[in-house]
């Protein structure tokens, strides 16, 4: 097993209501003929109450294309990696050049040199630290980072590990190009960053790491479904990516994710029953309500994600290590309970990650 010692997330300074966030796509020419009636809609069925944004709402218009956002985008994404990192690797109480790896995620924009790389020497990353930066997993890509690092600490059991997620989904809208899926994206994401510090079972901080700090990485999962690939993802244009959100996707996570995650579960001797933590995706409300179909589960199982979800918005890849961070901070799990990370993401996949307080 691998031993998760340090979880830290972070939102830009700009919050904003729903209205708020509404009133400036209208402005900006996000609704077209379909009306502000349709995005009230929207806005309201996602259940979404405020946002974080990382730029402030009147500068979002003055981003006349692809080179102004994903040059906000670099200048934005750095800054919140950096707060997220420091913030992991002080609650696990580890110096920056002791890490060997650092797996960082964004779908959100590109940055080359990637974002770790600018942050090695302002945070003091050892200059033989290994990078494995990821573009395209999107929002799974919080818990495959996660499993991707664990997969290095079981070959490295002395080590010490980093997953760095950071996405800004407001710089992906394009508000003069309106779409039913472009409305449903600008009612659900948000913007924020988180860091995890992990060591290797034979690691100090493995054992001597206090509960509240993070729980045992037991096992993983990946899973790609066939003829899905059209259900989720970026169209790349000249202005940018265009969201693509399929219709079927609500019922491709019942049909798959459930018993996915029942198989997953029964090869460890477990059941949904006996798992007490769920940290799921919040992918907006019908995939958590087709997860919780899936599986069988109380409406509680999933509260964790349903509160994330109101509070911040779909945070994509940095979704999954915000809910862990608020369930870290509140009353644990007694030990030795079982936890699962649940995320979906394009391919159509899922990404399975078994855990333990």
């Amino acid at each position: 097993m691998s031993r998760i010692v340090g979880v830290h997330a972070v939102l830009p300074p700009h919050r904003y209501e729903q209205r708020d966030i509404a009133d400036a796509l209208v402005a900006m020419g996000a609704v077209g003929g379909q009306g502000r009636g349709v995005l009230d809609r929207f806005h309201a069925a996602s259940t979404v109450k405020c946002r974080y944004l990382a730029l402030p709402l009147e500068q979002y218009a003055a981003l006349d294309g692809f080179g102004a956002a994903n040059a906000a985008y670099v200048d934005a994404a750095t800054r919140l990696s950096e707060e997220a990192l420091r913030g992991a690797l002080a609650r696990a109480e580890l110096a920056a050049d002791d890490v060997e790896l650092v797996v960082s995620t964004s779908v959100t924009g590109l940055a080359v040199p990637s974002v770790e790389a600018r942050l090695a020497a302002r945070c003091g990353l050892s200059p033989h630290v290994r990078r494995v930066p990821i573009f395209g997993l999107g929002c799974v890509a919080g818990a495959a980072g996660l499993a991707r690092v664990h997969d290095y600490l079981e070959g490295h059991p002395a080590g010490v590990a980093v997953l760095l997620c950071v996405e800004l989904c407001s710089l992906t809208v394009r508000p003069g190009e309106p779409s039913a899926a472009g409305m449903v994206a600008s009612a659900l994401f948000g913007d924020g960053a988180a860091a995890v510090v992990a060591v290797g079972r034979d690691h100090p901080a493995a054992r001597t790491a206090p509960p509240g700090q993070g729980p045992w990485t037991v096992a993983t999962r990946s899973r790609l479904y066939p003829d899905t690939e059209g259900l989720l993802g970026w169209e790349t244009t000249d202005r940018g990516f265009r969201i693509v959100l399929g219709p079927d996707l609500p019922d491709t996570v019942l049909r798959h994710v459930g018993p996915e995650a029942r198989d997953f579960l029964a090869g460890h001797d477990l059941k949904p029953v006996d798992v007490g933590g769920w940290i799921c995706h919040p992918g907006g409300p019908k995939m958590l309500e087709a997860v919780r179909a899936g599986l069988d589960l109380p409406a509680r199982a999933l509260e964790p994600s349903w509160r994330s979800l109101a509070k911040v918005g779909n945070l994509s890849s940095a979704s999954v290590l915000h809910i862990l961070r608020d369930i870290l901070d509140g009353p644990l799990p007694l030990a030795g309970t079982p936890g699962l990370m649940v995320s979906m993401g394009p391919g159509f996949s899922s990404e399975l990650v078994l855990l333990t307080w």
